[in-house]
């Protein structure tokens, strides 16, 4: 008991002393370590009686809880003081340090993946530097097609294949369509392809690269009603419930019969007026949001798919515009622009 009431003293008259938080740490350590001494303490009741056994533990657990609540509150009155700037508390939170964010561009890649891997579309990639066969024969653009000229197509300086002519900067992600029949080979194919396209155009809704994705649905007895169901949950999950979409007659080379796929207005909601005044966005209750159709026999063909056993349906958005067409984004250049101030509302 002697040794008990010797250490109780010394608690106090160490605490007191003590001027900064490293000091009581090590002081913590002195007493509540493993070989502290109310450890060695504790050691000693195995030499002690039963009956004086359970009045010396009473006494030492006394001991340390004195001791941890003097700790505490000595802790908490240098931690308002100013003298303790080299030492480092480990049990306080860490500083927050800002940090960026995903490109909208790259966002919106990983949402629209996610809503066609839901109806078991694969997501596949494709070059960007592209033959011309792949772009345009395999697609039923003959060589006299006016998307074939230099001022509609990048073309690349560099020999030529002899079965697939010149090589070019992909002007679209159709230009996947037959490879990914010649990958498959037999139907169904489900395919979602997100890439980099190029046209030599820029301005407010127009730059020389941008992104579209592609997709392409082949198998037996497809047709228009499963296009329309597609677009249909497309539009859905990525606009919202209250958007809806249509398809208006219009000619792709590749695709027949073709669309333009129209959905409802996200600014107006489809009424044409916004504060009684006619819609300046789109002006009828409708936005463009890109090109669709039923395979053209000829591009079966290509991809060594027989017409009068399959069919299927394609489609091609560029995503920078139905960002736009969400977010109300006026200038596509700004996706590009570096601006932080535009990207950090994203």
């Amino acid at each position: 008991m002697e040794d008990i009431e010797s250490i109780s003293a010394s608690i106090h008259d160490d605490i007191t002393k003590v001027k900064n938080l490293k000091e009581l740490s090590t002081l913590e350590t002195l007493y509540l370590g493993r070989n502290g001494k109310i450890n060695e303490l504790l050691k000693k009741m195995k030499d002690k009686g039963p009956e004086e056994r359970k009045t010396y533990g009473q006494s030492v657990n006394l001991i340390k809880e004195n001791f941890i609540k003097l700790l505490i509150s000595k802790k908490q009155a240098l931690l308002t003081t100013a003298n303790n700037d080299d030492y480092i508390d480990v049990t306080l939170p860490g500083n927050k340090y800002p940090k960026g964010s995903l490109h909208l561009i790259s966002v919106a890649v990983e949402e629209i993946s996610r809503i066609f891997e839901k109806i078991s579309f694969i997501r596949v990639s494709y070059p960007e530097v592209e033959y011309e066969f792949f772009s345009f024969e395999s697609l039923n653009m003959p060589k006299t097609h006016a998307a074939r000229d230099d001022f509609e197509t990048s073309f690349i300086q560099a020999p030529q294949h002899l079965q697939y002519g010149k090589m070019l900067l992909t002007p679209h992600t159709s230009s996947g369509q037959v490879r990914e029949m010649w990958r498959v080979g037999t139907p169904p194919i489900r395919m979602i392809n997100i890439a980099k396209t190029y046209r030599p155009n820029w301005d407010a809704t127009h730059t020389p690269m941008f992104f579209q994705f592609e997709g392409l649905c082949i198998d037996t007895d497809i047709n228009i009603t499963h296009l329309k169901g597609t677009l249909d949950y497309f539009v859905k999950a990525y606009f919202g419930n209250d958007i809806e979409a249509r398809l208006r007659p219009h000619h792709f080379q590749f695709t027949e019969p073709s669309f333009e796929v129209d959905v409802t207005c996200t600014v107006c909601k489809g009424t044409a007026l916004v504060d009684k005044q006619r819609c300046r966005v789109c002006k009828s209750g409708w936005l463009e949001l890109g090109g669709t159709g039923m395979v053209h026999p000829n591009v079966l063909i290509s991809g060594k798919i027989d017409p009068n056993i399959y069919s299927g349906w394609a489609f091609g958005f560029g995503i920078e515009r139905v960002i736009m067409m969400k977010y109300g984004i006026d200038d596509i250049r700004n996706y590009y622009s570096g601006d932080i101030r535009f990207l950090e509302q994203f």
